[in-house]
């Protein structure tokens, strides 16, 4: 069963740090059957009035191998992977109940609140579609439900997926609904792609869910999460993340690049075995700790990602990566789809300071990029 680490309020006391490669523990439902591989589990109502529920999950980076995690595109690429870190910037949801049983929905990084007498007159069109479609699906009564992100929006770091994870999460638990873990990961990607209205990626949701460093395997039996052993430490020495300023939007890129794929572009289909190649050489480079190796491989990433499409790159991107470069970096690229957003830069520890003062100068936001270990949180709380 899919089960986040699940902190109430014994059970906070007791915490541990999980190891990089050790399942999350706890129950998403507390209570509840334990279920089977087929089917979910779920009670009545939802779990306790009396209870507030709060979820969190990681955004990431992504240093190899994105797009081909898009369904059908890694099907023809055998062997095809992502490898990913989560990091410390995470969405969060509360779920607090209501005396009646209507419905609120709140952003707080948007300012927008959405109310409604109850959960089927929620408009899909309207507001805080995201929050809308969950809430549906989930048929929430009676509750508040807060979120708020501390990755920017369109930032190209999975900000949108790990929300979906934390609210689908706290709403599981809110409930009482138990789910296999290859259940939930679907649920999150399908409701996400309802909203946006065409094909998700992969990749985001697993690191969400189980934080770390790790690559994300693409076949035609599973979608495989592979957790690494890597120094966290010595990585965050080597790792600087900013914001340009400029909201991306991935779905535009991949579905184009995905419309390309499928109808026969030949070149681009040389160009993904490029980057499943490289992504393979990244996994190698990390888990060897050969941060050279692993520089040399994210900048072929970036130059082979450059060719995919006019809008990947940017005037802005171009102008970051060489003060960086400049200033010490020794790799950099976009995060995500590219055309904004986030850009991720590997830097000589002993020069860090000059890379960051180098992009701050240049107008970008750093951003933390500390590696998270704990994927999903989900915790109970007195209301």
């Amino acid at each position: 069963m899919f089960s986040p680490k699940g902190e109430g309020l014994s059970q906070a006391t007791n915490h541990r740090k999980r190891s990089r490669t050790e399942p999350h523990v706890g129950k998403l439902a507390p209570n509840t059957p334990t279920g089977t591989a087929t089917g979910y589990h779920r009670n009545s109502g939802h779990y306790n009035a009396a209870v507030q529920i709060h979820s969190s999950a990681p955004a990431r980076v992504d240093l190899g191998g994105g797009t081909l995690d898009i369904w059908p595109l890694y099907l023809f690429h055998p062997g095809a992977q992502t490898v990913n870190v989560a990091i410390r910037l995470r969405a969060q949801c509360t779920v607090t109940p209501r005396s009646d049983g209507a419905v609120t929905l709140v952003s707080e990084d948007t300012g927008l609140t959405v109310t409604a007498g109850a959960w089927d007159q929620l408009d899909t069109s309207g507001e805080n579609r995201l929050l809308v479609h969950i809430a549906r699906f989930f048929e929430v009564a009676g509750a508040r439900i807060a979120t708020r992100a501390a990755s920017p929006m369109g930032a190209g770091i999975a900000g949108s997926s790990a929300l979906t994870v934390a609210v689908c999460a706290a709403l599981a638990r809110w409930q009482g609904i138990s789910y296999t873990e290859e259940q939930f990961l679907t649920l999150a990607m399908n409701l996400e792609a309802r909203v946006l209205g065409i094909p998700t990626g992969v990749q985001d949701y697993r690191p969400a869910m189980y934080g770390g460093i790790s690559a994300v395997e693409l076949g035609p039996l599973e979608v495989k999460y592979a957790p690494l052993e890597v120094d966290a430490d010595e990585l965050q020495r080597r790792m600087v993340l900013v914001y340009t300023g400029d909201s991306r939007s991935s779905g535009v890129n991949n579905w184009d690049i995905t419309r390309r794929h499928i109808d026969g572009d030949v070149s681009l289909r040389a160009k993904f075995d490029h980057l499943r190649d490289i992504a393979a050489a990244i996994r190698e480079a990390l888990t060897r700790r050969d941060w050279p190796e692993l520089a040399k491989q994210i900048n072929r990433e970036w130059q082979v990602r450059q060719t995919l499409g006019p809008g990947v790159s940017t005037p802005a991107i171009e102008a970051l990566i060489a003060k960086a470069t400049a200033a010490g970096a020794i790799a950099g690229k976009v995060c995500g789809a590219g055309g904004g957003g986030c850009v991720f830069f590997m830097v000589d520890p002993l020069r860090r300071t000059e890379v960051r003062d180098a992009l701050t100068s240049a107008g970008a936001k750093l951003l933390g990029c500390q590696v998270d270990d704990d994927g999903v949180l989900v915790e109970e709380r007195t209301a």
